[in-house]
C-alpha cells in the first residue's frame, strides 16, 4: 500500500503551511522555578547541535511563563521581570525554527478557585475535585467557561504578542470521570433531555448520550480556540494534544480540517515493549490519515508505565533506537526535556546522533512515498471498565493479538503499512498484495464486504481468531470468504492446546521433525468449505494435569489453520485461535514461523520488492516510486531488543538487500545515505542485489533506477 505524504522542500517559515517544515523537535518544560535559574545559551547550543528546526515551548495556561495581564492567570512565583518564554522564542526565531507555545488548563490554583467556582470539576456530590498529586491545585472542568473564555483569553494574549506558529493544549480534556458543575449539568441537560450519568448505574442509557455529547463538546473546543488563533494571525494553528487517539473519538466533520499534524505523546516504551512499537506510531497515525505529519514526543528520561524520572537521563543506546525507529517509519522525532534546568546532559549527545541521522535520510524520505505490500488492519478498541459504555475507559492502539502479528514481521523482515479499520476502502488497499486481520471481532457488514471484495480482486488475506465474528457470537462475516463455518462457539481460556501438520503445505514449511506445534488458549471450532484445505488440525482437548494423564485421547478433530486458494488468483489463511496473542506472550519460535509462512504464501508467487538476508535483528521500512526505491533499515540486534531498557547497540552483521527489479529498468545505482558512498548494485533478470556492511544505528540504502 502506498501513502502519499505530505512534505514541502521549502516551507515558508510563516506560512499556512509552516507545519510541513517542523520535522525536528526540541521541547522544553519549564518549571515554576526555572526563571532566572535557566542557561538560554545552553538551549541555543542544544537546538543547534540537534538541528532541530521547530520548538515547543511552556507558555501558559496551569502557569504562566511570560508576563501575563490576564486575572487569575497564575504566574510563576520566580518570573519577577522576567520573560522566559519570550527569550526562548526569540532565540528559535533567530535560529529560523518553528514555535508552539504549549497550554495547561487542567487545575488553577486556590486564588482562582475561589473567585471562579464554576470553572472547577465537581464530584456527584457537587464537591470541588480537588488534583490528585498536588495539594491547593483544584482540576477544572472543560464544559465550562474556564475553557470556552478564560483559555480562549489565554490563547489570543500569546499569539497576540509573540512570534509564534501554533499552540499546543495538553491535558485538556478534563478529568477521567464525570465533571458535575452547575454547567455541564445545565448544558447536558438541554443537549440530551438526560440528566449527567453516574459511575453506580453503568447500564444507564445516559451513557451513550455523554459520550456523544463530550465528543461534540470537545470538538467545539478545538474550533473555537482554532478560530480565535487564526484571527489574530492566520498561519497560526490551536493544535490540542491528541496522543495514539488522533481524532477517532471527536466528531470528523468538525475536526478533520483542523489537524494538519498530529503529534503522539508515547514518550518511551515500558519494560513490556519492544523497540520497534516507535516505528508503529508512525505507521498506525498514516494507516488513519496518510496525508498528514506525525511526530513521536520521546522523553529522554526513563519511564516506565507510571513511574517516572524527569531529572534523569535514558541510556544513549535506547534514546538513539527509540527515535531512529521511530522516524524510519515516519514518526518525526521530538524530544521533550522537563524543567530548562539541567542536572545531567548525558541526554544531548544521543540525541545529536539521532537528529543527525534523521537529517541525513530527510531529503530522500521528502520524495518518496511510504509503501508496503503487507497492510495490516488498525482495529482499535475502549476497554469498558465501568459497563457497557465507558468514554473514560482506557485508550488502547493495540492489543496483543496485534502485538504477536507485529513481532512476527519485524523478525521475518516483511515491510508492513496499517489501514485503520474506519478507512477501510479498496482504494487503499490498491498497492497491497496482503491484508493481515490480527483480531477485529467489530467488523460491520460494510467493512467485511470491503474485504470480500479485495479477496474476489486477487488480494491476499491471513486473518485470526474472532475476525468477523458476529455480536452474538454465533457465526464469522467472512467465514464463506475464507472457507470456514462456525460450528462451535468461541471458547476458552484453555490450556496444553495443540495443532497437528495436515500434509505437505506452504503455510506448514519448516517444522521437519514435527508432527505437530503449540496451539492457543482461545479457540474457535470451524469445518471447511468447498474447496478450503485444513493445513492444520486441533488436537482433541486432553488434561495438564496430573502428568499421570497428559496423554491425546480420541475426539473430534476440527480445522486449526485453514488455507484457500482462490479463483481470483487472490490466497486467504484463516487461523481458528489466539495465534498473536500467544506469540506475543511466549515467543514461541514455531509461531513467529506460522506467521510469516502464511503471510508469505498468501502474497502469492511473485518475489516479494524488497527482502533482506542475513543475521540479527532488523526493523525495515520501504519508500518507492517508479524511479526509485528507499530502504531503511534500522539495527535492533542488541540484548535488550525485546524487554527493558537497551544498554548496548550491537552492529548488525553484513546484510544482502534483495530487491524485485521493476518492468522496463535496465540498470541503476546505489547509495548507502549514512555511509555516504556509492555500492555496487548487481542486476540479473528481475533481481537486484546490494551487499550492505555492518550497520551500528541504520542505513538507509537508495537505489535510482535507469531505463
Amino acid at each position: 500500500m502506498t501513502a502519499p505524504e505530505s512534505r514541502s522542500s521549502s516551507p515558508a517559515i510563516r506560512s499556512p503551511e509552516w507545519f510541513l517544515g517542523a520535522t525536528r523537535w526540541t521541547q522544553v518544560t519549564f518549571t515554576d522555578d526555572d526563571p532566572g535559574r535557566f542557561d538560554l545559551d545552553f538551549w541555543v547550543e542544544v537546538m543547534r547541535r540537534t538541528r532541530s528546526n521547530a520548538l515547543c515551548l511552556s507558555a501558559g495556561g496551569y502557569m504562566a511563563f511570560y508576563p501575563t495581564s490576564i486575572p487569575f492567570h497564575h504566574r510563576s512565583a520566580h518570573l519577577g521581570d522576567s520573560d522566559p518564554f519570550g527569550a526562548f522564542v526569540e532565540a528559535a526565531r533567530s535560529l529560523g525554527m518553528h514555535v508552539m507555545a504549549r497550554v495547561d488548563p487542567h487545575a488553577v490554583h486556590d486564588d482562582a478557585a475561589q473567585a471562579h467556582p464554576e470553572w472547577l470539576a465537581r464530584d456527584s456530590d457537587g464537591n470541588p475535585m480537588p488534583h490528585p498529586s498536588f495539594p491547593g491545585l483544584w482540576l477544572t472542568d472543560p464544559f465550562t467557561s474556564y475553557h470556552r473564555e478564560f483559555m480562549t483569553e489565554v490563547a489570543l494574549e500569546i499569539v497576540r504578542d509573540y512570534d509564534v506558529d501554533a499552540l499546543f493544549a495538553n491535558r485538556w480534556e478534563g478529568p477521567k470521570k464525570v465533571s458535575y458543575s452547575e454547567q455541564a449539568a445545565r448544558d447536558f441537560r438541554d443537549s440530551t433531555g438526560f440528566d449527567l450519568p453516574h459511575a453506580d448505574d453503568p447500564g444507564h442509557q445516559a451513557w451513550g448520550a455523554y459520550r456523544e455529547w463530550r465528543s461534540r463538546r470537545l470538538s467545539e473546543l478545538v474550533v473555537l480556540w482554532d478560530d480565535a488563533v487564526r484571527g489574530v494571525r492566520p498561519h497560526v494553528r490551536f493544535i490540542p494534544n491528541r496522543g495514539e487517539m488522533l481524532t477517532r473519538d471527536l466528531v470528523p466533520e468538525l475536526v478533520e480540517d483542523r489537524y494538519p499534524m498530529f503529534f503522539v505523546d508515547k514518550q518511551s516504551r515500558s519494560t513490556t515493549e519492544p523497540l520497534w512499537v516507535a516505528g508503529r506510531v508512525g505507521k498506525r497515525a498514516r494507516g488513519l490519515h496518510p496525508d498528514r505529519p506525525v511526530a513521536l514526543i520521546s522523553s529522554v528520561g526513563p519511564e516506565s508505565h507510571q513511574l517516572r524520572w524527569k531529572d534523569s537521563v535514558a541510556d544513549p543506546n535506547e534514546l538513539i533506537t527509540w527515535i531512529c525507529d521511530g522516524f524510519a517509519h515516519g514518526a518525526l522525532p521530538w524530544f521533550t526535556k522537563f524543567k530548562a534546568e539541567c542536572f545531567d546532559t548525558r541526554w544531548v549527545a544521543p540525541l545529536e546522533t539521532a537528529f543527525g541521522l534523521h537529517a541525513k535520510v530527510e531529503p530522500i524520505y521528502r520524495t518518496l512515498p511510504t509503501t508496503a505490500e503487507v497492510v495490516l488492519l488498525d482495529s482499535p478498541s475502549r476497554q469498558a471498565s465501568n459497563g457497557p459504555i465507558d468514554p473514560f475507559a482506557p485508550y488502547r492502539s493495540s492489543n496483543l493479538d496485534e502485538d504477536g502479528f507485529c513481532q512476527a514481521l519485524v523478525e521475518a523482515r516483511i515491510p508492513f503499512e496499517f489501514v485503520a479499520v474506519e478507512a477501510l476502502t479498496l482504494d487503499r488497499l490498491a498497492d497491497a498484495r496482503v491484508l493481515v486481520l490480527p483480531n477485529a471481532p467489530g467488523l460491520t457488514s460494510d467493512q467485511a464486504g470491503v474485504i470480500e471484495a479485495y479477496i474476489a480482486s486477487g488480494g491476499g488475506v491471513v486473518a485470526a481468531h474472532d475476525v468477523g465474528l458476529t455480536d452474538d457470537g454465533t457465526a464469522l462475516r467472512l467465514g464463506d470468504a475464507l472457507g470456514v463455518r462456525l460450528v462451535v462457539e468461541p471458547r476458552g481460556p484453555i490450556k496444553n492446546n495443540y495443532i497437528a501438520l495436515n500434509g505437505s503445505h506452504p503455510v506448514s514449511a519448516g517444522y521437519d521433525g514435527a508432527s505437530r506445534i503449540v496451539g492457543g488458549t482461545r479457540v474457535l471450532g470451524v469445518e471447511t468449505l468447498g474447496d478450503a484445505r485444513a493445513v492444520f488440525d486441533f488436537v482433541p482437548d486432553y488434561p495438564d494435569l496430573p502428568m499421570e494423564e497428559v496423554y491425546p485421547r480420541p475426539g473430534v478433530v476440527r480445522p486449526a489453520v485453514v488455507a484457500r486458494s482462490h479463483p481470483s488468483g487472490g490466497r486467504s489463511v484463516y487461523l481458528a485461535f489466539n495465534l498473536g496473542e500467544i506469540f506475543a506472550e511466549t515467543l514461541q519460535s514455531d509461531h513467529s514461523r506460522l506467521i510469516a509462512n502464511a503471510i508469505r504464501w498468501a502474497a502469492g508467487d511473485e518475489p516479494a520488492r524488497v527482502t533482506l538476508e542475513g543475521p540479527g535483528f532488523a526493523d525495515i521500512a520501504v519508500r518507492a516510486d517508479a524511479d526509485a526505491i528507499a530502504v531503511t533499515i534500522v539495527n535492533l540486534n542488541n540484548p535488550h531488543a525485546m524487554r527493558g531498557q537497551n544498554r548496548e547497540t550491537i552492529p548488525l552483521p553484513p546484510q544482502e538487500l534483495v530487491l524485485r527489479v521493476p518492468e522496463g529498468v535496465t540498470g541503476g545505482r546505489a547509495r548507502l545515505v549514512i555511509a555516504d558512498r556509492d555500492v555496487p548494485l548487481t542486476i540479473k533478470g528481475a533481481q537486484g542485489r546490494v551487499h550492505i556492511p555492518a550497520v551500528e544505528h541504520l542505513e538507509l540504502v537508495h537505489v535510482l533506477w535507469s531505463r
